[in-house]
This record gives C-alpha cells, structure tokens and sequence, in this order.
C-alpha cells in the first residue's frame, strides 16, 4: 500500500503557512487586540477555507489521477481524507456564508447596548433575506421534487445547487470584468504621465466625498452634543447609554456652544427611546468609520500624486529622492540603500517595464480563462488551461504530476483574484470598504462571506475545464458535482451559463458602463477614466490637480495645516487619539521630507469654499461661446492704455460740466459707455475675464 507520509507533512505546511497569512491579512485591515474574538474567529475561517480550496482542488486531481510512479504523481492524499476535507470545508464555509457572518455584520451594527436587543436586532435585519431565500428554495424544491421524488437527497441537492447557481452568476460576472480590468490597470500604470492625470481626476470625488462624511460626522456629533445637554431629563439607563456613545466619541465639554462651529443644530426627539439611542450610535459608528475611510483614500491618493509628480519632475535630473516616508509608502521607497540614482531608474524604467510584462502576461491568461470557459462543453479537449495541466504517458492517459498542480494552483488563483478584485469597481455593495487597521466590522464581515461565497463555485467550475472522464473521478465531483447535475435544467446551467462571461467582459472591454451611465443617469462601476477634462467644476483633472496643490500648500477646502498645529475639536480627537484610523502622522518639517496632509476645518468654511468653487463653475460653464467671446474682446480693448493726448481729445471743455482729471469724463474708461457698452458692463469688483 503506497503512503502518502510525505504529502501529509505537505498539507500540514500549507495550512500552516495558509493560517500565518491570513493572520497577517487580518492583523492590516483590523485592530485585533480591539476586535472581539466572535468577529475575528468567523472571519479567519471565512478567509483561510476559500484559499485552503485553491490547494485542495490541485491534490484532488493528482489523488484521482492514474499515475503509477509515486515522483510523477505530487502531492496526494486518501480518498477518505479528501472526502473529510470537502464536507468540513463545503459545510463550514455553507454555514458561514449564510448564516453566521450575516447575523455577525447585523449584530455589530446594531448599535444596542445588550447582547439580547442586538441579538434581537440582528434577527429583525436578517429576516427579510432569509425569507426571499427561503421563497426562492421553496420554488426550486417544487422543479426538484417533481423530477426526483421527495427524500433526503433531493433536499441536500437542492440547497447545494442554488447556492452553488447563485454563487456561479456573481463569479462569472466579477470575473469576467477582472479579467479585463487587471491586465488593463496594470498597461494604464506602466504610463506614469498617464498615470498622474488620471490621479489628478480622481481627486474632485475622493474630496467631495471626504468633505461630505465630515460634515456629516459633525453634524451627528452636534445631535449628540444637544442630546448630553437633555441627559438629565432621560432615565438611569438612557443616561448612561448617552455617556457610553459620547466616551466613544471622544466629545468636548457639553457646556460649550455647538452652534459656534457653524454646524446646524438638528432637533431632537420630544421622547428619548432605546430605537432613537441605538439608531444614532449606528450612525456616529458608521460616520466614524466612513470618514477615516475617505481620510485614508484621500491621502493616498495625495501621496500618489506626490511621488508621481516626483519621478516625472526626476526625468530632467536622473535623481529621484521621495523625502522622509510616510504610512503610505511601500517596502520599496522605505529602502535607504538604493542612491537617488538607482531609484530613478528603478521607478522610471524597471518598475513601469514590470507593469507591462505582468499586463501582458495576465492579458494572455485572461484570453486562455474566457476560450476554456466558450469550448468546456463541446470540446473540452481544447481547453487551454486543462492542456497546460495535463500530461500523457504512452498510452495516452491524462494525468496531473506534481508541475501540473502548481499550474492549477496559479490558474485558480488567478481566477479568484480577478473576481476579488472588481470589488472595488462595482459600487453595488454599499458603503463598505476595507481600509487599513480600521475596517469596520460589518464590512469584513461582508467582505468575508463574499470570499467564501464565490471560492467554491469557481473552485467547481474550473474543474469542469478539464475532459470529462478526468473531472468526475475527482471526489470533489462525487461530492458536489452529481448533486448539482441531479436534473437537466441544473446540468445544462453548470455548462451553458459560463458562456455568458462574454457579457461582463465585453462591457468592461467597450465602456458599456459609461454609455449606459450617459443614457439612464446612472452606473454601474466607479469612475475610473480621465473624466471630463474641460477643466473646473466638472470633476476632471485640472480640478483635482488644483484640490491636490492647494492640500500641499496648506490652503484646501478642508483647512489644511500642519499636522502638528491641528485645532482640536471632536472631529479631529476622534481619529487623531484613534490607532485604528490610519491616516498619517507626519509632519512637513523640510522639503525633503513627505508634504503633511492635515484634515481639519469648520463647517462654515467647507461651505464657503464649496459655494465659491460652484460660483466659479457656474461663471465658467453658464455663458455660451458668443458670450465668452465677446466678454474676452471686451477685456482686450478695456486693457488698452490710451495715451494723454488722446484722452485730452475726448474731454468736455468746462462750459459744457466736464471736471479735469474726472475718470468718468473719459468716453471708454467707463465699461457702461463707449465701445464697452457693446460687449456688456464691467462687474463691479473689476474682475477680468481670462
């Protein structure tokens, strides 16, 4: 009998190395000594089974494999085991996909004090979703009783087929705009020029958006402010509560007038309930979170700008020096070996050339992934992928050594990478977001259960690449796949519906996104193009370039100065004292060092400077092209200095009411008469149109 010690140990590594990744995954997206274990305990398992399965799929296919030479064969184990590893993995990642992380997600954003009235909460929350689902399975199970009978097996088939079909329809679909906007990112970033502006256009929206949770953020925290003044007036319970949500909030002494910030005051209930309480806690948790979220992205996105105007202001010199390194910066510009010369050449040349390269490659993995997924059904034995894995031995019988499930491995990694990453395109998820040490609960509860979600449908699928004579001796096929093949019309859904990847992809490939965002009004993806370049007002890149310089220089909508001389405010104190905010805490102390982003300002200002900047646009966009035109030739002919004598010519001699040395004696000097009536009048504040 053949051992399989050596595979054992193998397995047993992987999952060890598995395990301190995901670790180290979450210990950058989360605070663990913060983040209570009944979060960090779903979300490990919810991440580390989906990546086990990118390795379990490879050591299925050589264990079923008929290869008579242990050294050819890799890595293998018993069918009993494998068959143990899939309930475990199938079953855990069932139960937390749709049960456990989604009562988790509503039980921290509850915002209730008591674990029962979050409990309870969580329920109420989850209950409409459970119930479509339960209608949907009720509507299967009619289909599936009729063809098959009424037993247990047809009621296991039944759960594992609609959850696998509904996990297929948003695999395909992510990844079939991943597999198009990875290569693409990558071939756009290898352009630094390019890369700048598009930078520069992004910068208008992660502003706004930015200013918008600010004040949105103050005005809850002056909600609560007014709600500490009215504690007395409320029972025991509600007293403490309101303590409990403003220690949270780091806020200053209630006795100060709130109204002296400029915020609005909002009214407040006549009747303090635990509803009102707990609704308003959820909203301050979720403010919070959402504006370090937008601080985070703004000012990584003022650092990018930063270092990439750096490297192309670089090309004249060939010395390239970033300063001091921020929290932003990569393991790369922290690297204090590299001389001002080598780092031009590395971020210049060798790092754009890499871009290119790995672009080129994932662009040719990504043709391979949509040509397996168009011929899988009617000649299988055209697969690219299945042929890159396979080999023949003189009888010609397929077979998976030990190359062949290291190239599995990459090809499924791939696949779950390009659906992962069109998370961040598709704006169909909410607000959630995963930001750096301070992630909020319910997004990685999210995030997680779409993780495992979509991990084993990609997982079937990919083995449905390969002929079928290879893919159902595997034991996850026995396991899964007879079940989701039960009646012809999920048979022919498994085969047929991955064609439609053709969709997402030639979506993504032609901007349908952006025509259907002209036409309706709205969109599908976030804004990732150039934008309208015509300038301010509109969101394009002049705009942000000018947002970005004046956060440089200390002049930016959001009251921008030195990180050192910060005000401080409740705003302010909450990230400032927070570790979980993750902004930056450096400060511009030469012109070597990285430009400090501070953040803070008062509600009046945010409005003045946003009512200043629509004024202007309006100025700019609100005319049309005979107006500017003559408001221009208005300007140059008023800009003309007239000599003395002339002027002498167009006085009106003393008899007739002239006065010397009387501007308005002059026929043009007032824009109201002469020839500057013909081109409309002169503002008031003397301002010139450019």
């Amino acid at each position: 009998m053949k051992s399989s010690i050596g595979s054992d140990a193998f397995a047993l590594l992987a999952l060890t190395f598995i395990s301190i990744f995901v670790l180290l995954l979450l210990r950058h997206f989360l605070p663990l000594r913060t983040t209570p274990a009944y979060l960090i305990v779903p979300i490990f398992l919810a991440v580390a089974l989906p990546i086990s399965i990118i390795l379990l799929v490879p050591i299925d296919l050589a264990s079923s494999s008929r290869i008579e030479d242990e050294a050819l064969r890799g890595i293998w184990l018993p069918e009993g085991v494998l068959l143990v590893a899939w309930r475990l993995t199938y079953w855990l990642t069932f139960a937390l996909t749709w049960f456990i992380l989604p009562l988790l997600g509503e039980y921290t954003d509850s915002g209730y004090r008591t674990a029962k009235d979050r409990i309870l909460y969580s329920i109420r929350s989850n209950g409409r979703y459970q119930l479509i689902v339960l209608a949907c399975a009720a509507a299967g199970g009619i289909y599936v009783f009729l063809q098959n009978g009424f037993d247990g097996g047809s009621v296991k088939s039944l759960v594992m087929a609609l959850a696998y079909c509904w996990g297929l329809v948003m695999a395909i679909y992510l990844m079939g705009h991943g597999l198009v906007a990875v290569p693409r990112r990558l071939f756009r970033n290898a352009n630094i020029s390019d890369r700048l502006r598009r930078i520069q256009s992004q910068a208008p929206k992660a502003n706004d958006r930015l200013t918008d949770a600010t004040t949105e953020l103050e005005e809850l925290e002056a909600q609560l402010t007014q709600l500490r003044k009215r504690k007395n007036a409320v029972s025991r319970d509600h007293e403490e509560w309101i303590e409990d949500i403003s220690d949270a909030s780091s806020l200053p002494d209630p006795r100060v007038a709130i109204t002296a910030t400029g915020v609005p005051v909002p009214a407040l209930p006549a009747v303090i309930t635990d509803r009102y309480l707990a609704e308003l806690s959820r909203k301050l948790i979720r403010a919070r979170h959402k504006r370090a979220r937008f601080i985070n992205t703004w000012d990584h996105l003022v650092q990018d700008a930063v270092d990439t105007q750096a490297i192309i202001n670089a090309g004249a010199s060939k010395r390239l020096d970033f300063g001091k390194a921020s929290s932003h910066s990569s393991w790369l510009e922290r690297m204090s070996f590299l001389t001002p010369y080598t780092r031009y050449l590395l971020y210049a040349k060798v790092i754009p050339a890499i871009r290119i390269v790995h672009g080129a490659v994932f662009l040719l993995a990504s043709v391979c992934v949509i040509w397996s997924e168009l011929v899988k059904y009617v000649a299988p034995q055209l697969s690219i992928i299945s042929l890159t894995i396979l080999t023949y031995n003189k009888e010609t019988v397929a077979q998976v050594g030990f190359g062949g499930q290291v190239v599995a491995s990459m090809w499924l990694f791939y696949m779950s990478f390009a659906a992962l990453a069109s998370f961040d395109d598709v704006k169909i998820w909410g607000n959630r977001a995963l930001v750096r040490r301070n992630t909020y609960g319910e997004s990685a509860t999210w995030y997680s259960m779409q993780m495992a979600k979509l991990t084993v449908p990609l997982a079937y699928n990919f083995i449905t690449f390969f002929p079928r004579d290879i893919h159902r001796e595997t034991t996850f096929y026995h396991f899964l796949g007879r079940l989701i093949l039960l009646t012809p019309l999920s048979a022919g859904f498994d085969y047929f519906f991955p064609i439609f990847i053709l969709v997402p992809v030639c979506a993504t490939l032609f901007n349908l996104y952006g025509r259907v965002k002209n036409i309706f009004g709205f969109g599908i993806l976030e804004d990732d193009e150039e934008g309208n370049p015509s300038g301010f007002g509109t969101g394009g890149w002049r705009e942000g370039h000018d947002l970005i310089e004046r956060e440089l220089h200390g002049t930016a909508r959001l009251g921008l100065s030195n990180t050192e001389n910060r005000p401080s405010s409740p705003v302010a104190s909450d990230v400032q004292n927070s570790v979980e905010a993750g902004a930056p805490q450096n400060t511009s102390t030469g012109s070597s060092s990285r430009p400090a982003v501070p953040r803070q300002s008062t509600y009046a200002q945010r409005q003045a400077q946003r009512l200043a900047d629509a004024t202007a646009a309006a100025e700019e966009e609100d005319e049309n092209f005979f107006q500017g035109f003559a408001h221009r030739v208005k300007n140059t002919i008023d800009s003309v200095e007239r000599p003395d004598w002339l002027n002498e010519i167009g006085k009106r001699p003393k008899w007739m009411g002239g006065v010397d040395g009387n501007p308005e004696s002059s026929g043009r000097a007032d824009s109201g008469r002469g020839m500057g009536k013909w081109f409309g009048r002169r503002p008031a504040d003397g301002r010139v149109r450019l």
